[in-house]
């Protein structure tokens, strides 16, 4: 038997992308050349130029505005997507945000303003996005991704408050996968190592980190975006439907080394 991954005839939704450095850049042109119908969500108007040069040869894609901090935004994101795609079957969460003074100073000093923020913005929101989505995605089943890093469990200077964020986006993935399990809809995550994205340059001594993980890690190199985006397309895809729950690392094998 040959196994391909064809994902003509899929609908995807991809939120997060800011440039084409973007984790959730990668993903989406993998997804769309797998054949999918990849439509997109962007927060402001600078965003939504920067798609649209992005998707320039894709055939008239379709990009919403969202702004994740308010629930009848989300609500009416989905209303789009139901009337112009009619379902869904995946879901690419890759956003973040966490303010620069809460990231770069004492995690003790962190606000509690921005503490929330962040936690709203990284986190909390794939609940109620999880829940809109799943309603596209009973029919025949679904994908739900979201974009996590090791600085969930670990300690990584200059993470701060967002290493807190990943680790409760982490634990609601374990969550709704067992929630939306019944339904055949499934939740992981992608642990990725350190990529050079917009938000990355945000991380005090971004650099050194990337220098530390190919000296350490198994393969003695870092990561590409296009190994983040084919893992996210067999996550997608028909070939990883017996997984559910999981986070994922495409870390070159950094996570398994002691020292």
């Amino acid at each position: 038997m040959t196994y391909t991954i064809d994902l003509a005839g899929k609908n995807a939704l991809v939120m997060g992308v800011a440039n084409q450095r973007s984790i959730s850049w990668s993903i989406a042109d993998t997804l769309y050349k797998a054949g999918a119908n990849v439509a997109f969500t962007y927060q402001t108007d600078r965003f939504k130029n920067e798609l649209e040069k992005l998707t320039a040869e894709q055939h008239n894609p379709l990009l919403i505005e969202c702004d994740v901090s308010n629930e009848d935004n989300i609500a009416s994101v989905f209303d789009t997507i139901s009337a112009r795609m009619g379902n869904l079957s995946i879901l690419i969460h890759g956003i973040a945000f966490a303010r620069r003074e809460d990231i770069s100073g004492k995690f003790s000093e962190t606000s509690r303003e921005g503490f929330l923020q962040a936690l709203e913005i990284s986190a909390y929101s794939i609940v109620p996005i999880s829940r809109y989505a799943s309603k596209l995605m009973e029919k025949d089943g679904g994908s739900i991704i979201a974009m996590t890093f090791q600085a969930s469990e670990k300690v990584f200077p200059g993470y701060n408050v967002m290493g807190a964020a990943k680790a409760a986006l982490e634990n609601s993935v374990r969550q709704l996968a067992v929630e939306f399990g019944p339904h055949n809809i499934r939740v992981n995550a992608i642990s990725a190592g350190p990529l050079n994205t917009l938000a990355a340059r945000g991380i005090k001594g971004f650099t050194d980190m990337r220098k530390v993980f190919e000296a350490r890690s198994a393969l003695k190199r870092n990561i590409t975006h296009d190994e983040v985006g084919k893992t996210a397309l067999f996550l997608g895809s028909d070939l990883g439907t017996g997984i559910t729950g999981a986070v994922i690392p495409v870390d070159a094998g950094y996570n398994i080394v002691g020292v």
